[in-house]
């Protein structure tokens, strides 16, 4: 039936005079436009309501300094935050690429093999479950206060997400497809290639977004325990001197990283999975 549908838009498209075609695409451009400016707007009614509660509700700048305040701040430490966030960045960006590089092989591993499966994914498990903020005194024990303690870190929290996200993206494929093209003589690597990868990548993907987002977190986490560079260090400045204007500067700063690497994730996705972007294209 969906097939049918699909022969149905086909027609309709090929069919369709030169003033259809111009207004569906004006359609579409607005559409887009839209979707664009969403967020921004988004953006603006949280600043707006931000400077609000701090202006007219006459909110003590010590305890919530307004965006007029806060902005200024930023362009006027502009080169300290660009450096520390350089840091910061260098921290996330290391130790997710070793969770990715590592996790969705694994996750591969243990969705093809039972045997794998019970030897391994118990220890995964156990590791998971370990409290993280614990461990990172250790890592700092272990590897003293450069850079290799955070990046442990940032692995230890964005493993086991993207794992079971690998895990369940490789498990889902129906097994009546699978059935259906090795009897049509397709081997192991073009059903990997053109079914399971494919029927995975959604799944994959989503692990991927929500890990971009923890990895963040975990590098501030571990520049709390012990660091003497990067935005978490510099973020422990400002709270012992009760810098407020300083802390939402970083915070700020913070927050545009993780939508950064939310739609970065975004962009390599769109990359990689054309069939899904034609989908979207064609709905």
């Amino acid at each position: 039936m969906t097939e049918g549908m699909n022969r149905l838009e086909e027609f309709q498209l090929e069919h369709q005079s030169p003033e259809q075609t111009r207004a569906r695409r004006r359609h579409r451009r607005r559409t887009r436009i839209w979707h664009t400016s969403l967020p921004l707007i988004t953006f603006a009614v949280i600043l707006l309501g931000w400077w609000g509660f701090t202006e007219i509700g006459q909110v003590p700048e010590y305890v919530m300094p307004s965006p007029a305040d806060v902005f200024p701040r930023i362009i006027e430490s502009r080169a300290r935050l660009m450096q520390e966030s350089w840091v910061t960045l260098k921290e996330i960006g290391i130790g997710f690429a070793v969770s990715i590089v590592t996790a969705i092989p694994l996750g591969l591993m243990l969705a093809l093999s039972e045997t794998a499966k019970r030897a391994l994914y118990p220890a995964v498990v156990f590791v998971q479950l370990i409290p993280k903020i614990a461990v990172a005194p250790l890592f700092l024990v272990w590897f003293g206060f450069g850079i290799q303690s955070k990046v442990f870190l940032v692995v230890l929290l964005t493993y086991f997400p993207l794992l079971i996200a690998s895990i369940t993206g490789f498990s889902i494929l129906d097994q009546r497809q699978l059935f259906l093209t090795k009897s049509m003589g397709a081997s192991t690597w073009q059903t990997f290639r053109y079914l399971r990868l494919p029927s995975a990548m959604p799944v994959i993907f989503a692990g991927l977004k929500t890990s971009a987002t923890i990895a963040a977190t975990a590098a501030i986490v571990a520049e709390f325990v012990g660091a003497n560079k990067g935005l978490g260090y510099m973020l422990l400045e400002g709270t012992s001197t009760l810098d407020t204007e300083i802390i939402f500067a970083i915070i700020f700063v913070l927050t545009i990283i993780g939508v950064g690497l939310n739609y970065l994730t975004e962009l390599v996705e769109y990359l990689v999975t054309p069939w899904q972007r034609a989908s979207k294209q064609e709905q």
